[in-house]
């Protein structure tokens, strides 16, 4: 079956050089990388001088504004650009661990598995609470996941990540695609709806990314302040299945976690980006009742929100 890549892009560095080397080296490579460019200007800086073009021919790069850039329409016009059975959607910081990442990524994606989503391991310079969260986040042992999980799993159920997921296009039609207009989670809003429709979600543990941020408190909480407006814009998905559980069990692990390895010392840092993420997710959560002005200083995409009053 037909393979393309799609990446969003935006102020990209020589890593993306380096992603789009290693997609081309996959045991199972793409037959089209498509990149959805955010603001032009960066895009040339970054490859003027460059035979970037020339060299990768498999590669197609389609501009747009920062102000135009949305993260479900903009991945779904660049689906539309593409003509492949299975379309992989990635970040741009994300980095394939071995060749065989599209290969045992696309493998799941028979019967009535809508999409496949890869594991993410932490980069070299990831500090321990993160290396922590992505260990808890994103677990050595694959699963595929049903509606007759969400009794156990909640809202891990509709869990996905763009970071690194392939797609059916068939079942993808058959739903609609992604979401027109989302702030953040279009992959969970698109993976609950194929879970609602009797479909599966596959976590496929053997495919790996290299993935991994060290955000400041500040930045948790733009953050999460948008995926709390996520939720809230889409009852449809997450009215009646609890976050806040899986929250509080993922910060007792690890505080477990760094009090048996001896890191004392991080536990206050872990419960003050545990404040800031809450903190971000509640406002978020109830964004309606928010001055504009407040939603426009507490959201990491002010873009989102511009000629738009609240809903």
């Amino acid at each position: 079956m037909k393979i393309d890549v799609i990446i969003p892009v935006y102020k990209p560095d020589e890593r993306l050089f380096a992603l789009i080397d290693s997609l081309e080296g996959q045991t199972c490579p793409p037959g089209h990388i498509i990149l959805m460019n955010t603001e032009e200007k960066y895009f040339q800086q970054l490859i003027y001088g460059t035979s970037f073009l020339e060299r990768h021919k498999m590669v197609s790069v389609h501009h747009l504004s920062k102000r135009e850039f949305d993260h479900g329409e903009t991945r779904r016009k660049a689906v539309e650009r593409s003509r492949a059975d299975i379309f992989v959607m990635m970040t741009q910081d994300a980095m394939p661990a071995n060749e065989n990442l599209l290969e045992y990524l696309t493998a799941p994606l028979k019967d009535r598995t809508a999409v496949s989503y890869a594991r993410q391991l932490p980069a070299e310079d990831c500090g321990e609470i993160e290396k922590y969260m992505r260990s808890f986040n994103y677990p050595p042992q694959s699963r595929m996941k049903s509606a007759e999980d969400l009794k156990e799993l909640g809202i891990k159920t509709f869990f996905c990540s763009n970071v690194c997921a392939a797609y059916r296009r068939d079942i993808y039609e058959k739903l609609g695609g992604f979401v027109h207009r989302a702030i953040f989670n279009e992959d969970m809003i698109y993976a609950a709806e194929a879970i609602k429709a009797g479909y599966c979600v596959a976590y496929t543990a053997e495919a790996c990314v290299i993935h991994s941020h060290n955000y400041t408190n500040r930045q948790q909480f733009h953050r999460n302040f948008d995926l709390g407006v996520s939720q809230a814009e889409h009852p449809e998905v997450f009215a009646g299945v609890s976050s806040e559980s899986e929250g509080m069990k993922m910060i007792l692990q690890a505080t477990a976690y760094l009090r048996k390895n001896g890191m004392w010392k991080k536990i206050p840092h872990l419960y003050a980006q545990t404040f800031s993420k809450y903190a971000g997710y509640l406002l978020g959560k109830h964004y309606r009742l928010l001055p504009h002005s407040w939603i426009l200083a507490f959201t990491d995409n002010r873009e989102y929100w511009a000629g738009r009053e609240r809903q």
